[in-house]
């Protein structure tokens, strides 16, 4: 997205804020692309024969969206993570929902990137995963912010840094220290469940 258009999705959004209707008509098209690669993203750690696709996820999303009117949106990035913690919640309340087991069962286990977490190579639940979010958000709520806009919502260390008001470096050792935690606390939920 060209910082032009970055800049108009601003302004929409700020006139959306004050009631603009046709704000949020003219914001739609600038932003489908990029949160149509964010729910493809979250629908490739599913399970293949997920009965959740893609443009569903994306347009619960909208649904979500089109209710937060009342978000003092502060600029795109914000938006952004906010919709990237929208889909989370969405895939968290539809597992939930389908009557998995809260650990462990028939859940679907989630591979997480590599670069994005503290241990490569392992596998996790979303159930699990979003059980130890909450967990550090109680501990640190802004450890927990970094993930969810650095791994959810795909921001790099200078977006995460803008939506959260805080410097790159000070994102860079929020999420070193975030994965560390997560690692931990997944290694410590495994142990206790047994698995």
């Amino acid at each position: 997205m060209c910082p032009q258009s970055r800049q108009d999705v601003t302004q929409m959004l700020h006139a959306w804020c004050q009631g603009d209707q046709s704000a949020l008509e003219r914001l739609i098209p600038l932003v489908h692309d990029e949160l149509h690669r964010l729910a493809h993203r979250y629908m490739l750690r599913e399970r293949p024969d997920h009965t959740l696709q893609t443009t569903a996820l994306l347009n619960e999303a909208y649904l979500r969206l089109i209710d937060a009117s009342r978000v003092e949106w502060r600029n795109r990035a914000h938006f952004f993570a906010i919709s990237a913690n929208l889909m989370r919640r969405i895939l968290v309340d539809f597992a939930r929902s389908r009557g998995y087991q809260k650990r462990g069962g028939n859940l679907h286990k989630v591979e997480l990137d590599e670069g994005r977490i503290a241990s490569p190579g392992r596998s996790v639940d979303l159930i699990a995963l979003d059980d130890a979010l909450n967990a550090l958000a109680a501990l640190d709520p802004r450890h927990a912010q970094v993930v969810e806009l650095r791994f959810f919502g795909g921001l790099g260390e200078e977006e995460a840094a803008e939506v959260l008001g805080v410097s790159s470096r000070t994102v860079k050792r929020d999420w070193a220290m975030a994965k560390a935690w997560l690692a931990r606390e997944m290694k410590r939920s495994e142990k206790r469940d047994g698995s």
